[in-house]
């Protein structure tokens, strides 16, 4: 009877080990909307959302647990897992961020460009990009479409560099499959141009409608709205 209930148990370990290697794996390459503390890799990306007791807590913006963030709450509902989250508060997609004072140049953020970390994102079955709001809000460069062959310069303009991050993606990540996640309240030359390249890659883009938002960023009720219109989205 013991020896039977052992096997029983050791039958019940692999079958629970293999529902777990058998979950969707989603990896997140994103900006401050997709941060929370602690579980951001690598660990040394700024961050946006803090729980209330830090210090660091936007009291403008109700979010305090990482359970209302959009994400967790896809990977959640999906009954996936998180691969990895590679966000970084403030990233542009290309090379140009923003001014540290009026009138100034704009800052180098090729240290945090979402063409930077691309290649940063395991091994994952889906990969959601939440990005451009930085790149609308800092003016960026919008510069012209060019699809390969892209030298550094170039990439310190918008449609250059969202042409390289999906490319990158595709190359470095050929078997995952890729949503481009539009917010909200962007400029239209932003908007037109994340369309147009999604469609010349053949990525799917996402495009947010009503979420709310306090100090820019999702609140409680934005992030759930957030989940739901990517959650609806994946299950097409």
């Amino acid at each position: 009877m013991k020896k039977l209930l052992l096997i029983f148990s050791a039958f019940l370990i692999v079958l629970c080990a293999n529902a777990q290697s058998d979950s969707l794996r989603i990896s997140i390459l994103g900006d401050s909307y997709s941060t929370f503390v602690g579980w951001v890799v690598p660990d040394t990306n700024l961050i946006w959302y803090y729980p209330t007791e830090s210090q660091y807590h936007q009291k403008g913006n109700d979010v305090c647990a990482v359970e209302q963030t959009w994400w967790h709450q896809v990977i959640m509902r999906m009954g996936a897992k998180l691969e990895r989250n590679n966000a970084y508060s403030g990233a542009t997609i290309c090379y140009t961020g923003y001014r540290p004072k009026k009138d100034m140049p704009h800052a180098d953020y090729s240290d945090r460009a979402f063409i930077t970390r691309s290649n940063w994102l395991g091994n994952p079955d889906v990969i959601l990009v939440c990005g451009a709001t930085n790149d609308s809000w800092c003016g960026a460069p919008i510069g012209d479409y060019v699809f390969g062959n892209w030298s550094k310069e170039q990439l310190y303009s918008f449609r250059p560099a969202m042409a390289k991050l999906l490319y990158d993606l595709k190359g470095n990540y050929p078997m995952a499959r890729i949503v481009f996640i539009l917010n909200s309240e962007l400029k239209d030359e932003i908007n037109e141009s994340v369309h147009t390249i999604c469609k010349h890659y053949d990525v799917p883009c996402l495009d947010l409608h009503d979420i709310d938002k306090q100090w820019g960023h999702p609140s409680i009720a934005g992030m759930k709205a957030f989940a739901d219109q990517v959650v609806e989205f994946l299950k097409k």
